[in-house]
């Protein structure tokens, strides 16, 4: 189908989705959630060939990860819909309501954004979760995900269309854009007739391309390259915990940790520790020469090394001299996402939340918790990394806009 033509039902089906009420969007998106594991077969038999694909061509082991779908994902992608499901609707709340001198109300309403266009590449599950987020807040939406996982994502979008037709709902509530080539991928960009908020969800390359050519506002989803600061009163056992989840409980996610920045005090008693517990896991340590004189299984970093986002079995390991240097390190290399500071101090971690410049920035904890269902959203749409109109994991409420409501008895203005 034509990009115009998606364009025109999803603009058409918006309309119904503005005036939807609150029962019965959460009626079928349960139902959403229900056809989703029942056809768990045929979703996982599109992905396999997709994950054939992907091995043939030599795809990363990081972007494989995020390609590949069972059963306990799907299960997981239909709890997040539950979970969306269940959530306060934002939608027509009233945020507030004045009276002027003039007897005017004035008031501010949270409506849908409208149609929301979404860009994204090998991680199926974002198709289920850009839905279900988009259809709970009443907009349409267009998805276009990358030729990696498109047969797992053609797949997925028809278990749900599937449910929207038995619930009687227009053809445009949420569409797919099957063509995987570029030029699809720019044209889409430039659709602002139809589309009122582009979102694209990927690798730097991605974001860079969509903010070069999209003629429609967008929201940023930034790549992760995410720190871990171990202070010098840090609880070293504590460390080594966090680090290892941070690192190596899924590599190919945007809030796995990347860098390491250490206080030169603790370097010795824990890279040994550190370096043991990740070499369980064949993570490979590139640390500066203080780092490696600490452990042997460490590599020369290079000054790349700082500022990139691996999505592997690699991290870097810079050592610093107090906290004022860990915290300009980490705000010239990193990418806006989620930054940790593993201390005993209050004043350090205090000092350490408010001069970081980051979407999500945690004291004594993994940045992998940096995700909408950890959040409490169900699940989310990105994690945004810029700061106008929404930061951090977005949720509900970063899918809204408002609009001034006002009630008068036939005041003019003199």
């Amino acid at each position: 189908m034509e990009l115009q033509e998606l364009g025109k039902r999803a603009k058409a089906a918006e309309v119904i989705m503005r005036n939807m009420g609150m029962k019965e969007k959460e009626k079928i998106l349960l139902e959403v959630a229900e056809h989703l594991v029942e056809d768990s077969d045929a979703i996982l038999a599109a992905n396999q060939k997709d994950m054939d694909v992907g091995r043939e061509a030599g795809m990363h082991q990081g972007l494989l990860d995020r390609l590949m779908l069972n059963k306990e994902r799907i299960a997981q992608m239909a709890e997040g819909i539950r979970q969306v499901a269940e959530l306060e609707d934002p939608v027509g709340e009233v945020l507030s309501m004045k009276q002027r001198p003039n007897g005017l109300m004035i008031g501010k309403k949270r409506v849908p954004l409208g149609v929301i266009g979404i860009i994204y590449e090998s991680r199926p599950n974002v198709t289920a979760d850009a839905f279900a987020l988009c259809f709970k807040t009443g907009n349409t939406v267009i998805l276009k995900g990358g030729s990696d996982a498109i047969h797992s994502n053609m797949a997925i979008v028809k278990s749900i269309n599937e449910t929207l037709s038995n619930n009687q709902l227009p053809e445009g509530v949420l569409s797919l854009i099957e063509d995987t080539s570029r030029e699809t991928a720019t044209a889409f960009m430039k659709m602002n007739e139809y589309v009122d908020v582009l979102i694209p969800r990927g690798g730097s390359g991605l974001i860079r391309a969509v903010v070069a050519n999209a003629t429609i506002p967008v929201i940023e989803t930034g790549t992760g390259n995410c720190h871990i600061y171990v202070d010098e009163t840090a609880d070293l056992d504590m460390a080594v915990n966090i680090i290892n989840n941070a690192k190596t409980q899924r590599i190919g996610v945007c809030n796995a940790c990347e860098s390491l920045v250490l206080h030169e005090s603790i370097v010795d008693e824990l890279m040994p520790r550190l370096s043991a517990k990740l070499s369980e896991s064949h993570v490979e340590i590139r640390g500066d020469e203080r780092v490696q004189k600490a452990t042997k299984d460490a590599v020369a970093a290079t000054e790349k090394d700082w500022g990139t986002e691996y999505l592997d079995y690699i991290i870097s390991a810079k050592t610093v001299s107090d906290i004022d240097e860990a915290i300009t390190h980490i705000n010239k290399y990193n990418t806006g996402h989620s930054e940790a500071i593993i201390t005993n101090n209050y004043e350090h971690a205090q000092k350490f939340l408010n001069e970081i410049d980051a979407a999500a920035v945690y004291v004594n904890a993994s940045t992998r918790f940096t995700d909408g269902f950890e959040f409490g959203f169900g699940a989310e749409i990105g994690i945004s990394t810029q700061k106008l109109h929404a930061r951090g994991p977005m949720g509900l409420e970063a899918l809204t806009t408002t609009k001034y409501i006002i009630y008068g008895d036939g005041q003019i203005r003199e």
